[in-house]
């Protein structure tokens, strides 16, 4: 049987290394990108945003669908699937 018996908290991992960051955010329902302006436990806050409804090639410079929200956007923590940088906007 194999277990583990440390446990290392790293400060400065997962969302709270993007903030300040162009980021993608997978979620349930819909991808959003925007600037990562603030995290806890249960939101983020993304500024600048955006609902991507076509990324088009991900090597490519921009999405091919991806509509402006008027406000900036909480996303709770709960429907995120994944999460990156972006260089896109």
């Amino acid at each position: 049987m194999k277990k583990i018996v440390t446990v290392q908290e790293v400060d400065g991992e997962g969302l709270v290394a993007l903030l300040d960051k162009q980021v993608l955010i997978f979620c349930l329902n819909y991808i959003y990108t925007g600037k990562l302006s603030g995290v806890n436990t249960n939101d983020i806050l993304l500024t600048d945003p955006a609902i991507v409804y076509e990324t088009g090639a991900f090597n490519s410079s921009s999405f091919a669908d991806a509509q402006k929200l008027p406000n900036n956007l909480y996303i709770r923590t709960s429907a995120i699937e994944s999460y990156s940088e972006t260089n896109k906007k």
